[in-house]
């Protein structure tokens, strides 16, 4: 049979898994925006913007761009 506290479980952990999914999506999504807007910007002002970034993120884009556009920056 099933209780009370079991729809409750299943429940809270149909709650936490779509709010971890949708963390995972709004990650996602924001950057690809920002690869995007990458793509579109000049060679020089692309260069500028990623050395201002934090290195491990910067590092991260460069090789997402270089992967999927086969462009260096």
């Amino acid at each position: 049979m099933i209780e009370q506290r079991d729809i409750v479980v299943w429940a809270a952990s149909a709650l936490l898994a779509i709010g971890i999914f949708s963390t995972r999506w709004a990650k996602a999504k924001s950057r690809n925006d920002l690869i995007r807007t990458l793509l579109a910007m000049n060679p020089e002002q692309r260069s500028k913007v990623l050395d201002r970034m934090n290195p491990e993120m910067a590092m991260e884009l460069r090789q997402t761009l270089l992967e999927r556009y086969g462009i260096m920056s």
